[in-house]
């Protein structure tokens, strides 16, 4: 009965939308504002998600010392009067104000990531209207992580709004990153994972 009259509470695909409205959508109604219309995310894999766990895992561990607050893929940030976007993952460093706790985030983080997924739909999305949207956010660092090519970038909001990359990492280990002090990435071993879980599922 009560999941019967939730879903006639749900808005139809074509049907615009609040900010507020999609932000109160239930955690199990995923998707994005786009224009004011609920699209769907993008289609996740398990490479994309091991990147996730294992940046998520790296992050909680420098945030707790260094003052920072790490959020994972959940976050509905209100980038535009009738765009709301959800990135893998949120950080706001020390001194930054923090997000409240109910209701569209028009705080923006301090750093925001996405992996890239594998289709080219969602290549787009996060390389095209994703970064544009961030910027406009204002929303200082954007970090695009693309397992199947293995590059890891940054970019940094500049003074005229747009964003520039300021680090591209294919192997290695990142020993400066922007606005993290004290904060290494081995970019190496992120793709060493890639490549573990997908012969990990191609064996099973």
């Amino acid at each position: 009965m009560f999941e019967a009259l939730a879903q006639e509470s749900l808005p139809a695909a074509d049907e615009p939308m609040t900010l507020e409205a999609w932000a109160a959508l239930p955690e199990d109604e995923p998707g994005e504002l786009v224009d004011g219309l609920l699209v769907e995310e993008e289609m996740t894999n398990a490479v994309h998600e091991a990147m996730l766990a294992r940046l998520t895992y790296i992050l909680m561990g420098w945030a707790g010392a260094h003052g920072a607050r790490v959020f994972g893929s959940g976050l509905k940030l209100a980038v535009r009067s009738d765009r709301g976007r959800i990135p893998d993952m949120s950080v706001y460093l020390a001194g930054a104000k923090r997000p409240p706790v109910e209701g569209p985030i028009r705080v923006p983080p301090s750093i925001v990531v996405e992996v890239v997924s594998s289709t080219p739909r969602d290549g787009r999305r996060d390389r095209i209207e994703k970064i544009d949207e961030y910027a406009s956010f204002g929303i200082r660092w954007y970090w695009l992580v693309d397992p199947a090519l293995e590059t890891f970038e940054i970019f940094e909001l500049n003074e005229r709004g747009r964003y520039e990359r300021i680090a591209l990492a294919t192997e290695g280990t990142m020993e400066t990153i922007p606005g993290c002090e004290g904060l290494t990435l081995d970019v190496g071993a992120l793709w060493a994972e890639a490549a573990a879980v997908r012969a990990e599922g191609e064996a099973g």
